[in-house]
């Protein structure tokens, strides 16, 4: 299966720009719906942004597991008292988030929008009964050529994981690490739903869930929202906002449904994904200052640290062992903790490390913040990497 190309495709560089960005509590946050934490993320954003609610005429989304509502994005704008002209739910698993911010770009380029809210919340901790949980994972595989065979959505990130190990020599103390430097970095970062601290051993002692995978290998389950308001480049100037990020480049790649027919067990369609959205941006990976990559499992980012170009192939384990994912390496990754250690509210997820990257990008981190960062780039999977979907994100100086 061969992935189709554009070879020219239309540039949306530097068209827009994210002026507003809002987070909810995350974690544990008992009480409140899916529309609920949606709605404390956007009144942040909104208010971050310096702008009402009615000025937004547009509203992308991702879908919520714990809300009855298919239509989530127009749910959330009733709830918020908002009538949109523009709107979309998209649900392409975990590669949703920087698909709504593609979207979003593309929209506002092509005059569908003006001002995008773009927002994801969910409450999986609290919201979800355990016979609801059991649904959301058996459901998402293919329910004749999966399921019987005993493979929901975390086996098939295992499979990956082991055919890496089998190929490149990655071991289950390089995956442990990847665990390790997240969790400093949560410890870092307000909020955050796991801050203790945590060694190698601790994660190769905390039973299997599905090999190579120990429970800590594992992201969290959680309740949270992110919420951001994306303009053109002509309004935020005209809105006199300080410090807008600008979005520079985007692209997505769709390789596969069943993971039996994955063209390649250890190389992802963030090959093509991230290719176009480098081109776009006019840079490449060693461009990059600081990264927001989707860490549902540990041995993920490794992977993507190989198919993002940060490292060569077979060489992720390695690069990590080496403390070139956190502060003074190659490239800082995930400086919030990530999906393991921040939060991970399900499709939403990836929604943490776009906010994570926006405030890198203004210098407003605190004791986490990388120096210098001016380009960033946030990478969405899902789906046994069937789905990919990149977004690189500069200030004013990279225009």
């Amino acid at each position: 299966m061969t992935p189709q190309t554009n070879s020219s495709p239309r540039s949306l560089r530097g068209e827009t720009a994210i002026i507003g960005a809002g987070i909810s509590a995350v974690g544990r946050v008992p009480g409140k719906s899916a529309l609920a934490l949606a709605a404390d993320a956007a009144g942040k954003a909104l208010a971050d942004a310096g702008i009402g609610k009615h000025e937004v005429d547009g509203v992308l989304s991702s879908s919520a597991f714990a809300s009855p509502f298919h239509r989530f994005s127009v749910a959330f704008s009733e709830y918020l008292g908002i009538q949109p002209t523009f709107s979309n739910t998209m649900q392409v698993s975990g590669a949703t988030a920087a698909t709504l911010f593609n979207i979003a770009a593309a929209a506002i380029a092509g005059r569908l929008a003006e001002t995008v809210l773009v927002v994801g919340g969910d409450s999986l901790l609290t919201g979800l009964s355990p016979d609801l949980a059991l649904r959301s994972m058996t459901e998402s595989r293919d329910q004749q050529y999966e399921m019987p065979f005993g493979i929901p959505v975390a086996n098939t990130f295992a499979m990956t994981a082991h055919r890496h190990m089998k190929e490149f020599g990655t071991t289950s103390e390089q995956f442990a690490k990847v665990a390790v430097i997240h969790r400093e970095h949560a410890r870092r970062t307000p909020g955050a739903q796991m801050t203790d601290p945590l060694s190698v051993d601790d994660v190769l002692n905390s039973g299997w869930v599905t090999t190579p995978y120990h429970k800590l290998d594992c992201s969290l389950i959680s309740d949270g929202a992110a919420a951001f308001i994306v303009t053109s480049t002509e309004r935020a100037r005209a809105l006199g906002i300080a410090k807008p990020i600008y979005i520079l480049g985007g692209g997505e790649c769709y390789t596969h449904e069943h993971i039996f027919l994955m063209p390649s067990l250890t190389t992802t369609g963030a090959v093509q994904s991230s290719a176009k959205a480098y081109a776009m941006a006019g840079c490449g990976p060693k461009d990059i200052d600081v990264a927001g990559i989707y860490d549902c499992f540990t041995g993920t980012v490794i992977m993507m640290l190989e198919d993002l170009g940060f490292c060569p192939k077979g060489e992720g384990g390695r690069f990590v062992e080496d403390g070139q994912i956190t502060y003074g390496g190659a490239i800082p990754c995930n400086t919030h903790g990530g999906l393991l250690s921040f939060a991970h509210s399900g499709m939403p997820g990836s929604l943490f490390h776009f906010y994570e990257v926006v405030n890198q990008l203004r210098g407003s981190c605190g004791e986490r913040q990388v120096a210098g960062a001016e380009l960033g780039l946030v990478h969405s999977l899902g789906a046994g990497f069937a789905t990919n979907a990149t977004t690189i994100l500069g200030t004013e100086a990279t225009l």
